[in-house]
């Protein structure tokens, strides 16, 4: 059997410069912890989607320059206000931004799921954003030709990085609800998850956990990171660090306190 369970350092090894790197939206499981270290190694040129949306972890990844493009249906930091570094860089053009809607991110992973070129949505038509995704395609339906439909190109990530309660040492992670997160790993090429423990025994053998599990045959490296979403939440785990959102918030609106909070949180790599 291959070594699943590795270190952080080891486990983000998949994610080079010009990685397609798939991340969840920021109440399902975010892999913080590994996000600073991205930023820690000095990743560049991501082309990052989000499924469905992001916020703090998009804001960090792009401040700190690492992404090259995004592709998402919104990043904010909710009740918090903008996404400050985000806001900042569309607006002075320094990435890529693809605009899209859930359920358009939701079907392009589903397509690379069932190993198919692309998915058809209905709900966009007549709408602004297929004016600027030219790789979004309307055809007549061929069963009905006064039906138009939008094609969509299936997203197959190179690697889908995300944070969960736990795994097995056999590479089995269990996400319990959180299913878009199978639809993550299904699609990516590769999967690397950060969990707050390793459990002894075998997840697909135990009849209360194995419903809610991702079988090991889709993880390429797990590795543990305690409170590893922090100051995100991990649902039936932990809430939000409300307080910490708002300081980076406050921060982060100037480059100047980008630039200290990175000092300050990602830098010296204080726990969470």
């Amino acid at each position: 059997m291959p070594q699943v369970i590795r270190t952080l350092d080891e486990a983000l090894a998949p994610i080079g410069d010009g990685c397609v790197l798939a991340i969840p939206r920021e109440s399902t499981g975010v892999a913080m912890a590994a996000t600073r270290a991205l930023i820690r190694r000095g990743v560049k040129r991501l082309n990052l989607v989000a499924l469905p949306t992001s916020s703090l972890q998009a804001d960090l990844l792009i401040g700190a320059g690492c992404v090259e493009s995004l592709e998402t249906s919104a990043v904010s930091l909710g009740e918090f206000g903008l996404a400050p570094r985000f806001t900042a860089a569309v607006l002075a053009g320094t990435f890529t931004m693809k605009d899209a809607t859930c359920p358009a991110l939701h079907a392009a992973f589903q397509a690379a799921e069932k190993g198919v070129p692309f998915m058809p949505l209905r709900g966009l038509i007549g709408s602004d954003v297929l004016a600027h995704r030219p790789d979004w395609k309307i055809i007549d339906n061929p069963f009905d030709g006064d039906d138009p439909i939008v094609l969509l190109p299936a997203i197959a990530p190179d690697v889908a990085l995300f944070h969960a309660p736990m795994a097995d040492r056999h590479g089995n992670v269990w996400i319990g609800r959180q299913r878009e997160l199978i639809t993550m790993a299904h699609a990516a090429a590769k999967t690397v998850v950060t969990v707050e423990k390793i459990h002894d025994g075998n997840l697909l053998e135990d009849r209360e956990l194995a419903a809610g599990t991702l079988p090991g045959f889709y993880v390429e490296a797990v590795a543990v990171a305690e409170r590893g979403a922090w100051p995100l939440p991990l649902p039936e785990h932990y809430a939000w660090d409300g307080k910490h959102l708002a300081e980076y918030a406050k921060l982060a609106a100037t480059e100047e306190g980008f630039a200290q909070y990175l000092e300050q949180h990602v830098y010296e790599k204080k726990a969470a």
